[in-house]
């Protein structure tokens, strides 16, 4: 497991509060969380370091999401 410094821990933490504002009220759960933390976590591991990397490293997969989301409920 990679080690991340302090300062990438905090941005990765703005980042995901960053990416939790835009998941749809009805969608945004800890499982949500989780799900977003998991990608930033990977881009993270794999070098991105940037805020404006990371954000949309998790913004990509907000569609993803909440189809995701949608399916699971109506199942």
């Amino acid at each position: 497991m990679p080690q991340f410094d302090p300062e990438l821990i905090a941005v990765m933490k703005r980042v995901l509060e960053d990416t939790m504002i835009r998941v749809p009220a009805e969608h945004s759960t800890s499982a949500a969380k989780a799900y977003f933390a998991e990608y930033i976590l990977k881009a993270a591991a794999q070098g991105k370091n940037s805020y404006d990397a990371l954000i949309v490293a998790a913004a990509d997969h907000i569609e993803v999401f909440v189809s995701l989301s949608a399916r699971a409920a109506t199942a």
